[in-house]
C-alpha cells in the first residue's frame, strides 16, 4: 500500500473530491451508495450506513489510518432489515445525533471513525491551496459592501449557533434572505425571484462562513463558478467569504467567472 493509500477520501457529490483527489493521488476513494463522486480514474469502495462497521473493518484492514470527508450527501434511505448485528448497536447513538442537528451527526460521525482509530483531517489539511486568506480577489468594494458584510457575519453567526445555515445575503443593511437546508444556489434563487417581483435595495453581496464553533474537519463551507452565476443572477454587488473559513471551488474558474460578472469576491478577515 502506497502512502497516499493510507487516507480514505470518503467522497460525495459535486467537485470537491475531485479536486482533492487530484491534490493527493493515491488516496482510497470511498463512495455512501447512491451518491457518487464522479472522482476520475477511481474504482471507489462503496459502503452503507446499515453495514457501517464492516466497512470500517474494511478500512482498517486496508492499512487507513486517516479519512477526510468531502462533497455533499444527503441523508439516506435506512433500509432496517439490512444491518448487521454490531451496526445496529450505533443506531441509538446515531439517530440522538441526527435530532440534535447536521453539526451534532457529522460529529458523531467523527467519531464513529476515531472509535476505530481514523484520524479525521479536513479538506484543508489535504489541499490548503483551496483556502483563500485574507483579500480581495477580484472586484472593487466600497464602504457600503463593508458594512453590509458585517451585518451578514453576524446574521450569519446566530444561525450557526442553532445549527442552521452558513450563509445570508444583505442588501443594505436589510437582511434578504438566509441559508437553511435547500441550501446556497436555493437562498440565491430565492433572491432573483424576489427581486424580481418585490421593491428591494440594489446592489448587495451574499457572505459564507463557517458555524461558530463548528468541527472545520468536515462540511467546509465552499464557492465556485456555479455561486457567482447565482449571485450574478440575484443582482448582487459580490461575494464576501471569512478568510480561512472557505473552499473555493476551482480558484481561477471561479475567479474569472466573477470578473466576467463584475462582481467582487472577498476573503474578509475577522
Amino acid at each position: 500500500m502506497s502512502a497516499g493509500s493510507e487516507t480514505a477520501l470518503i467522497a460525495g457529490t459535486g467537485g470537491l473530491p475531485a479536486l482533492l483527489a487530484a491534490a493527493a493521488p493515491g488516496m482510497l476513494v470511498c463512495e455512501l451508495d447512491g451518491f457518487p463522486s464522479a472522482v476520475p480514474g477511481a474504482e471507489p469502495l462503496r459502503f452503507r450506513i446499515e453495514r457501517l462497521v464492516p466497512f470500517l473493518d474494511a478500512l482498517v484492514a486496508r492499512g487507513v489510518s486517516r479519512v477526510c470527508f468531502a462533497g455533499a450527501i444527503r441523508r439516506p434511505k435506512i433500509e432496517p432489515e439490512m444491518f448487521d448485528a454490531q451496526t445496529a448497536m450505533l443506531v441509538p447513538r446515531l439517530v440522538g445525533a441526527m435530532q440534535a442537528g447536521d453539526d451534532a451527526t457529522l460529529r458523531a460521525v467523527i467519531e464513529l471513525f476515531e472509535d476505530w482509530g481514523l484520524v479525521a483531517v479536513g479538506a484543508d489539511e489535504i489541499a490548503p491551496a483551496l483556502v483563500p486568506g485574507a483579500g480581495v480577489l477580484t472586484g472593487a468594494v466600497t464602504a457600503a459592501d463593508e458594512a453590509d458584510a458585517e451585518r451578514a457575519a453576524a446574521i450569519v453567526a446566530a444561525l450557526g449557533s442553532v445549527d442552521v445555515g452558513q450563509g445570508a445575503v444583505v442588501a443594505r443593511g436589510l437582511c434578504l434572505a438566509v441559508e437553511s437546508l435547500p441550501g446556497t444556489d436555493a437562498m440565491l434563487d430565492f433572491v432573483a425571484g424576489y427581486r424580481a417581483l418585490h421593491p428591494a435595495p440594489a446592489g448587495g453581496l451574499f457572505f459564507k462562513a463557517p458555524k461558530p464553533g463548528q468541527d472545520r474537519r468536515i462540511d467546509l463551507p465552499a464557492i465556485g463558478p456555479q455561486t457567482v452565476a447565482k449571485a450574478a443572477a440575484a443582482g448582487l454587488s459580490g461575494i464576501a467569504f471569512e478568510a480561512g473559513g472557505v473552499l473555493l471551488l476551482d480558484r481561477a474558474a471561479t475567479v474569472a467567472a466573477a470578473e466576467t460578472a463584475g462582481i467582487f469576491l472577498w476573503g474578509r478577515a475577522g
